[in-house]
């Protein structure tokens, strides 16, 4: 009995799929997020009987074998990394609910995923293996990012002693915005919940919507005024059902207009409250004259004035919003002096802070603290912000480093940011929740094999070029 060596190079042993399936499986599952039915389907209709479970199967087995290359690529992914002057290790992890917490370290630099663990929670023993894993494949990083996580920085501090560490501007940002509002922020959601706002201006608006009709001139000479700022109460008393339904519309339509930041930059339940507040004085205006008049048409009017009015008089939620208005204040011009995550932004989350001078930023940062401190009453109630950045001043601001190539010294410059990794993390959540079609990404984060992160890779040309020496990939699948 004789066989072919050629055509067993295309098929792993003991296996029913040649290499050319198990590739297509995986770009499928992982790069474009197709589920096991959808690839089942696909596969069908080239002739190839894939059951949903051997998808799965034939998923795991495209991770492990990127795993192996990439484990296998290790030397000359360092030498790549070398020339390049060295590498930056930005490091963040994921979680949701009860899964485990998927760790992952990427080169700031090349922007190549170097390695990933699935840990049961981010302590410093579980951080170490991955770090000295790390040190050992690629060497000694020129620097690090990452967040203000204690396991994190006490590992780092054991594993690579010395090193330039750098703590990313929007996760601090962001911990000193949540210290600082986020109390004040759950008394507003909670009270607005309790009135039940939102929904009871939803009901309305959908029953005066259905009350108006198709009274589009009227709808767009009033939304108009509302969008230049020439709304007035005269509106209110030759229309009130159009004026109050656009009214309640744009209070609806306040968290549409954030910025993609999350909390603490966006504030979705105080922008609402004060949209409110600017419904109520125009209501506030014309209300006596609604009082006196009981017919019919009016009544809508009065609910919804009445609904406010009870709101506006609320003492927990008067002082909750002029303490956070206070303290936002504060944190905005911190924000400013940082120069991350501006109100005026419209990159959200992908925000990197763009290349402003650190030098420049760290005067800045400077000058807000003596700021903060020129008055007692500040100085005390934001006691707390100055302590957190007096605790990590060190590690804030990075100078440029100078490291030596083959080609002669470079300049690298750190950046402010890890959202590199945290914009890969929602791409993996987002792709899961494509893929799975539910919201809770618990399930997927404990089934998926720690090496999946490796699939950013696959973009990257200089990267494939490493592990595939140089061949080229041949596909059967052009979809």
């Amino acid at each position: 009995m004789y066989f072919s060596e050629e055509l067993r190079k295309l098929v792993p042993a003991h296996c029913t799929f040649g290499f050319d399936i198990i590739e297509y499986v995986g770009k499928a599952l992982f790069l474009r997020s197709r589920n096991n039915r959808e690839i089942m389907n696909e596969s069908a209709s080239e002739n190839i009987s894939i059951s949903e479970r051997e998808v799965s199967f034939l998923g795991q087995k495209f991770i492990v074998y990127l795993a192996l290359a990439h484990e296998e690529s290790s030397d000359k992914l360092r030498l790549s990394t070398a020339q390049r002057g060295g590498y930056i290790l930005h490091v963040d992890g994921t979680c949701e609910g009860d899964s485990p917490h998927l760790f992952c370290g990427l080169d700031g630099i090349s922007e190549i995923v170097l390695g990933a663990i699935k840990t049961p929670s981010e302590k410093k023993e579980e951080l170490l293996p991955f770090f000295h894993r790390i040190k050992k494949q690629y060497g000694i990083p020129t620097a690090l990012v990452h967040d203000m996580g204690a396991a994190i920085l006490a590992a780092i501090a054991v594993v690579f002693p010395g090193i330039a560490d750098f703590i990313c501007h929007f996760h601090f940002l962001r911990d000193i915005g949540k210290d600082l509002l986020l109390q004040d922020y759950q008394t507003i959601q909670k009270r607005l919940k309790k009135f039940d706002v939102r929904g009871s201006l939803r009901r309305k608006a959908n029953y005066l919507k259905n009350k108006i009709g198709e009274d589009v001139e009227t709808i767009t000479k009033f939304g108009e005024a509302l969008k230049d700022g020439t709304f007035t109460s005269e509106y209110l008393q030759h229309m009130p059902a159009a004026a109050t339904y656009l009214l309640i519309k744009r209070a609806l339509e306040s968290s549409h207009e954030l910025h993609g930041y999350g909390f603490p930059f966006d504030r979705k339940h105080l922008d609402f409250y004060l949209r409110l507040k600017e419904l109520h004085q125009l209501l506030e205006g014309i209300s006596e004259i609604y009082l006196r008049n009981t017919a019919k048409d009016n009544a809508s009017f009065l609910r919804v004035w009445k609904l406010l009015d009870e709101v506006m008089k609320d003492k927990e939620l008067i002082d909750a919003v002029a303490s956070m208005e206070a303290k936002v204040k504060v944190f905005d011009k911190l924000r400013k002096a940082l120069r991350i995550a501006l109100s005026e932004g419209k990159n959200g989350l992908n925000d990197e802070g763009g290349e402003t001078c650190i030098k420049t930023i760290e005067k800045e940062v400077i000058e807000f603290r003596k700021w903060v401190q020129l008055d007692e009453e500040r100085k005390k109630t934001y006691a707390k912000m100055i302590e957190q950045i007096d605790k990590y001043w060190s590690k804030l601001f990075a100078d440029p480093i100078i490291v030596k190539t083959p080609e002669g010294p470079v300049v690298i410059l750190p950046q402010r940011t890890n959202n590199i990794l945290e914009r890969f993390f929602r791409l993996v959540k987002r792709l899961g929740r494509k893929k799975s079609g539910t919201a809770s990404l618990n399930k997927m984060l404990k089934a998926i094999l720690a090496d999946t992160p490796l699939v950013r890779n696959l973009g990257n040309e200089e990267y494939m070029d490493i592990i595939l020496n140089g061949n080229i990939g041949r596909e059967i699948f052009t979809n």
